[in-house]
């Protein structure tokens, strides 16, 4: 698996959601496999079946989230510089064609949430914009085509 760069805030909800994983989520349902296996013959039993699905289902998010965290590399906020677009610049761009102004921050891939704006910089825009400074129009390909943004801004 590739190095996955996030902040420390970004490590410790991952950190998070394994403990929660480890001490909430796996005593549940071994509790539900325990209860569906006294209740008999497992051969027809579906809530022996489906709590053995949801262990199976979980222990393979943990085991990823394990390998995701194995690989992390936390970045030095301290370091960010906003002279050109780099992780963790807020990204205030304007769409050449229909004016329209949106502001991203760019993250690393395990933390993008576009709905609070937070753009995964392995994405076709991010990617274009990297390096790039404020006032710069660069044309980006995506997937619908062609997109032309204007720097507006780069903050932390």
């Amino acid at each position: 698996m590739a190095v996955s760069y996030m902040t420390e805030e970004g490590y410790n909800k991952l950190l998070a959601e394994i403990n929660y994983l480890e001490t909430v989520k796996r005593p549940e349902i071994s509790a539900q496999i325990a209860e569906a296996r006294d209740k008999g013959d497992l051969s027809e039993n579906a809530e022996y079946d489906a709590a053995k699905e949801a262990q199976g289902i979980m222990e393979a998010k943990l085991a990823q989230l394990k390998e995701l965290m194995a690989n992390a590399r936390l970045i030095d906020e301290s370091r960010i510089q906003t002279d050109e677009v780099q992780i963790l610049n807020k990204v205030k761009i304007k769409n050449t064609q229909n004016n329209a102004v949106m502001s991203y921050t760019l993250v690393a891939d395990s933390e993008a949430n576009l709905k609070e704006g937070k753009l995964a910089v392995s994405t076709p825009i991010a990617q274009g914009l990297m390096g790039k400074k404020v006032g710069d129009v660069v044309e980006i390909k995506v997937p619908s085509g062609v997109m032309s943004f204007e720097i507006m801004d780069i903050s932390i």
